[in-house]
């Protein structure tokens, strides 16, 4: 009807100039509008898989200090996916809060970046299995911290569009929460003594922390107010390439290359030596 004239007939004869009730048509019935997204067949089609990353944060995903380009936990998990289709890798370094927005536009095809699990995310994206187990935690001068009461009336920063916020507010109302484009800003504000604590997942302050000039006046204290669950992100009801990035993690658990990806970045012999305690499995 719509390619034929006839939709736009119907419309003028009820909605037209010469009607009772004019009305400027501004749409055309397109055929695929409610259609699901295929993102699979098209990633094939073009060859390429966009990857929305982060770039400032190790050793999820940061630029490699000889070749600059972005390395890390995330990117060999993007970089095993694309193999697996047969594409080429692109990744789009963006921000926490610019993720999903980026997906559900088509500016992204899959979201590898520190992305927590939530309800509310759910929602609007579909998850991966889990890949990333992390509880959040808190950088603060050392022994500033020893329960979640000491951070009442205090200045904990984060950073915008992050489950930590979210999680901050629900666990620690008290507290007088910042919130930053990115965690280096924080952590400015942290060692200029602006900030009492800031927090996220404690593999992510591990990388932080790392990086601070002051790191042997901060520590990253032990009272946790969530265990952070990482999944890659896809569009809502893309089923079958969830099925495809699923089957793929999967495929790399029962390999052992998903415990070398691990191995590599957090094994006792890495900058930040943390214990695997978890493995992928479906559903999770």
């Amino acid at each position: 009807m719509e390619q034929s004239g006839e939709a736009q007939r119907i419309y003028e004869h009820w909605f037209g100039p010469n009607s009772d009730f004019p009305l400027r048509r501004t749409f055309r019935i397109n055929p695929t509008a409610d259609l699901p997204p295929d993102t699979l067949a098209e990633v094939k089609r073009k060859g390429v898989l966009a990857v929305g990353v982060k770039d400032d944060l190790p050793p999820f995903s940061y630029p490699d200090a000889k070749t600059k380009e972005i390395v890390g936990y995330d990117i060999d998990f993007a970089r095993a996916i694309a193999r697996e289709l047969g594409v080429r890798l692109e990744l789009k370094p963006m921000t926490s809060a610019d993720r999903i927005p980026r997906l559900n536009d088509g500016s992204i095809d899959l979201i590898a970046a520190t992305l927590t699990k939530t309800p509310e995310r759910e929602k609007e994206i579909d998850f991966s299995n889990s890949y990333f187990f992390s509880g959040q935690k808190f950088i603060v001068r050392k022994g500033a911290l020893k329960t979640l009461k000491d951070l009442e009336g205090k200045k904990v920063g984060t950073v915008k569009g992050t489950s930590s916020l979210q999680y901050l507010k629900q666990k620690v109302p008290q507290a007088t929460i910042v919130t930053y484009n990115d965690y280096h800003q924080a952590l400015r504000d942290l060692e200029q003594g602006k900030l009492f604590a800031m927090t996220t997942g404690e593999a992510m302050l591990a990388g932080i922390l790392a990086k601070s000039p002051k790191r042997a006046e901060l520590e990253i204290a032990r009272p946790q107010i969530n265990l952070d669950v990482y999944g890659l992100g896809m569009r809502r009801g893309d089923r079958q390439f969830v099925d495809f990035v699923n089957d793929t993690l999967l495929k790399m658990e029962k390999s052992g290359e998903a415990k070398a990806i691990f191995d590599k970045w957090f094994g006792p012999k890495s900058d930040f030596p943390l214990r695997r305690n978890f493995k992928i499995s479906p559903g999770m």
